[in-house]
């Protein structure tokens, strides 16, 4: 396989997809890494040692493929998301990346939001939970163990919208006030317009994820975070076509609410994963007020971004908050977390998230006791309280240690579990 500047590793093997069984995963695939903007040229290279331990202390090896975009990619080929970047994330199959920082005027609105359409990565995919010895603003932060699966490709944030004062905007007001009949909804003067599509088939294979996510976890419910008392022909609609995909799809190993509390009195069997709604403004609550309450959430893309934000900040913020992009047959590992370009080149921002999202990777090509070895060797040095800057100044008797110096420390860790 040829690329335009760029030349896949010498050594290791392409991880293949098959419709039937999913991932074809050899001892020693070739993973394709995004160093990323800012601060992901300091946590990037870490990270990627980090993994690559946990893959040589289970008996594999990670032959890792440096592909460009954003910054690196303007300096190598004069543009922000080449082509070769694309292909070579479609080859190959399984990648990880750290924040991309898009500039303004660069022709995308965003590049993580650019790569996830070109890749069709329509689900983004949060586990948010507690780590021993990381500050957090609330009382009980270990109650907090959820998986957030937000649509990633349609909602406002499909960038379809007009700006006040062009052409544009004003053919879509008339069409809207006179073709449709709105002729109170939208003020006199300058306005912007969006449209908001929210469709079954984007709805039904999000949701799909995130059941086959429960059952495959033994979690116990699946809720969908709607704001379909207001926007009842999107939202709404996305709830309701949530229930039918359970009902069609899962018939055997889901049941709604409604039938947990009229056949077996709220005490859920436990070959069931219950399907479940909450309105968006009540759920941001309800993470605070009945945390534990809650396993998987599958959502439209805006209330996924607000939701997974404000779980994060229950476990002590975005720099310990990984994140991924999974499609069929194609997944991108990311950090919650954006590129931070005043600490850029420090060597002292928190590679954890990166890491933990790595950790992610690993549990989606099958490499559990590897992944398993990163949380545990992560766990440990948090609490050892030999952290990077960001935590060592909140927690008592902490000792600071540069990017590096903490992924190195991780890495005998590592070591010492195998």
């Amino acid at each position: 396989m040829s690329y335009d500047q760029i030349d896949a590793p010498a050594e290791g093997e392409k991880i293949t997809y098959d419709e039937e069984s999913g991932l074809e995963v050899p001892d020693n695939p070739i993973i394709p890494i995004i160093y990323g903007d800012g601060i992901g040229k300091d946590v990037a290279p870490v990270a990627q040692d980090v993994l690559s331990a946990a893959a040589e202390a289970t008996g594999r090896d990670i032959n890792w493929f440096r592909l460009y975009a954003g910054e690196s990619a303007r300096e190598k080929y004069d543009e922000n998301l080449p082509e070769d970047t694309v292909q070579a994330l479609k080859d190959y199959r399984v990648s990880i990346k750290g924040p991309l920082t898009t500039p303004v005027g660069a022709g995308f609105r965003s590049l993580n939001v650019a790569l996830r359409k070109k890749l069709d990565l329509y689900t983004n995919m949060r586990p948010t939970y507690y780590l021993d010895g990381v500050p957090s603003p609330v009382s009980d932060p270990e109650e907090m163990d959820m998986v957030n699966f937000r649509e990633n490709t349609e909602d406002v944030y499909a960038g379809i919208e007009w700006e006040a004062g062009t052409d544009e905007v004003e053919q879509v007001r008339d069409f809207v006030e006179d073709e449709m009949g709105f002729d109170s909804t939208i003020h006199d003067g300058s306005v912007g317009i969006g449209v908001k599509p929210i469709s079954e088939f984007g709805t039904k294979r999000l949701v799909r994820q995130a059941i086959e996510y429960a059952i495959e976890n033994d979690r116990d419910s699946v809720t969908l975070v709607h704001k379909g008392n207001i926007m009842k022909f999107t939202e709404g609609a996305f709830r309701d076509w949530g229930y039918e995909l359970a009902e069609e799809e899962f018939p055997e190993q889901t049941i709604d609410e409604d039938t947990l509390w009229e056949e077996y009195d709220g005490e859920a069997p436990e070959d069931k994963v219950v399907v479940k709604d909450r309105i968006a403004d009540n759920m941001l609550q309800q993470l605070l007020t009945r945390t534990s309450n809650y396993d998987v959430l599958a959502m439209p893309n805006l209330n996924g971004d607000y939701l997974s934000d404000a779980a994060g900040a229950q476990i002590g913020g975005l720099g310990i908050a990984p994140g991924a992009n999974i499609g069929d047959g194609r997944f991108l590992a990311e950090p919650v977390h954006g590129s931070a370009p005043k600490h850029a080149g420090k060597d002292k921002a928190n590679p954890s998230a990166l890491i933990l999202s790595g950790k992610i990777l690993l549990e989606h090509i099958g490499w559990q006791d590897a992944a398993d070895l990163v949380h545990d060797a992560v766990e440990q040095q948090i609490s050892s309280k030999r952290v990077t800057y960001d935590l060592e100044r909140q927690v008592e008797g902490g000792e600071k240690l540069a990017a590096s110096e903490y992924a190195e420390e991780i890495i005998d860790r590592i070591h010492e579990l195998a």
